[in-house]
């Protein structure tokens, strides 16, 4: 056997020694860099791919907290659907509007200079509240993917962080009353809805980051 068909032999990846074909190699997915031997590298992470990935993990941490309040809705005794519930049907006026309906009221009037009709209570309340949630989610993600890895613990102490965050801004705003007044049961309540929210959120983006062990820094 010559020296040339020994190179050929080892330089001809898709067939075997026994001259049957082997399996097509995986093709990398989007942002990730090959070398020359097309082996998968590492994920290039952009300001853009990372605020787009936090953008969609927001939207999945907030729907994983509503479903988790939900669940306590209904069990406490509520009769409307989920949809009913998750668009705030039932908020009729400001007067009775929770605290992201508030917020979203005073951003909106204090922008534009132009008061809000009651019956906008119900639709400012949703887009705030899903609007938080997203944009918490985007901040996540320029975070946690500027690490090399984004795990998914660290979504307890964003979840943790974000509840207690909540506790410092509302009741500055006159929306809460300041933490220590209100009781055990109340504070771990939230805490745990913001924990989902926080583990729902880092777990979309460490799967929107892919977990293959080939990411790191471009």
């Amino acid at each position: 056997m010559s020296a040339v068909t020994v190179g050929m032999e080892h330089s001809t990846p898709i067939r075997a020694r026994a001259g049957r074909p082997t399996a097509s190699p995986r093709r990398p997915g989007p942002g990730v860099r090959t070398d020359a031997r097309g082996g998968a590298r590492r994920l290039v992470v952009t300001p853009v791919g990372a605020v787009v990935r936090g953008f969609v993990a927001g939207v999945v941490g907030t729907a994983a907290m509503d479903v988790l309040l939900f669940a306590r809705y209904r069990r406490g005794g509520g009769e409307s659907e989920f949809a009913a519930w998750e668009f705030s049907s039932s908020v009729g006026g400001w007067d009775e509007a929770p605290a992201p309906a508030q917020v979203g009221r005073r951003v909106v009037e204090g922008l534009f200079g132009r008061e809000l009709p009651p019956e906008r209570a119900g639709l400012v309340n949703n887009v705030t509240h899903w609007g938080y949630g997203i944009l918490g989610g985007v901040q996540y993600g320029i975070v946690a993917e500027s690490l090399r890895t984004p795990r998914v613990r660290y979504g307890l102490a964003f979840g943790a962080s974000v509840w207690a965050a909540s506790y410092v801004v509302l009741p500055a705003a006159k929306l809460y009353k300041p933490i220590w007044e209100y009781d055990r049961v109340t504070l771990a309540k939230d805490l745990s809805a913001h924990l989902v929210y926080g583990v729902a959120t880092a777990t979309a983006l460490r799967l929107l980051s892919g977990s293959n062990g080939a990411r790191g820094h471009g």
